[in-house]
């Protein structure tokens, strides 16, 4: 069973849930993490949710997303879900936007996290779980924008936000991650 971090409005962890009753209409303020991770030629790996997903499913979103265990730090955590999501193991990690936090709705199922955010390379060829992944592709930084600008709602709410706000960290250049 996986257990969710609830957090208070400073992150400072407050209990835990089993994540089957975190997300609903009043979701509580929870840990959770964003990655974005690129192949060795600088492309970004997105991916599209699973359909069944309970949040937003079936939406165009950045490489890896989810939630830290109790005790589990957010490299850890990434890691994890790159490899059960993607088959994937996950290098040149770094944080991109640390004090992420947000607040989305969608179907009457509400998202409510303290999400930092990462950039990072994966290794290996993306051979996705298909209850949590239901597509991906590989597309230059600029090229995920234009889609982004063109396919507006196809995309989650948070890649959307952070796409801009990493922009702004000047830690992504047209070929991918600055080194």
């Amino acid at each position: 069973m996986e257990l969710i971090v609830l957090v208070d409005d400073e992150g400072t962890a407050i209990g835990t849930l089993p994540k089957a009753q975190v997300h609903h209409g009043d979701t509580p303020l929870h840990r959770a993490f964003s990655a974005y991770l690129f192949d060795d030629a600088g492309r970004l790996l997105v991916t599209r949710r699973a359909e069944q997903k309970a949040t937003f499913p079936g939406m165009w979103t950045n490489t890896v997303c989810g939630h830290p265990g109790p005790g589990e730090d957010d490299a850890a955590a990434i890691a994890r879900r790159a490899g059960f999501e993607l088959g994937l193991t996950v290098a040149d990690l770094r944080p991109a936007v640390p004090g992420y936090r947000y607040r989305a709705e969608f179907r009457g199922v509400v998202e409510n996290e303290i999400c930092p955010v990462y950039v990072g390379r994966f290794e290996g060829t993306p051979a996705p779980e298909p209850t949590e992944v239901a597509d991906w592709e590989l597309l230059d930084w600029a090229a995920f924008r234009r889609r982004q600008d063109s396919e507006g709602d196809a995309w989650s709410p948070w890649c959307r936000e952070q796409a801009r706000l990493i922009e702004e960290t000047g830690l992504i250049a047209d070929a991918g991650p600055v080194p």
